[in-house]
């Protein structure tokens, strides 16, 4: 069973399990590079934003997207 991107711990590489959402939304995250089967990492947290690294880039998403990525 998986678990949101937003809860998961800083520092420790995930991945990424489904992406949710209306399909525009899923678009967008899987051009960011959140495709199922890939590996993200938190980066770090702060006033309802994550850094995250996926596809050896830094993305900043909102806790609202990021509850869409389910990692294992």
């Amino acid at each position: 069973m998986g678990m949101p991107l937003s809860m998961v711990d800083a520092g420790a590489a995930n991945v990424i399990r489904k992406v949710g959402g209306k399909e525009e939304t899923r678009k967008f995250l899987e051009n960011l590079g959140f495709v199922e089967g890939g590996t993200v990492t938190v980066i770090s947290e702060s006033g309802g934003n994550m850094i995250v690294n996926v596809k050896d880039s830094r993305v900043a998403i909102g806790k609202d997207m990021a509850n869409k990525i389910m990692v294992i």
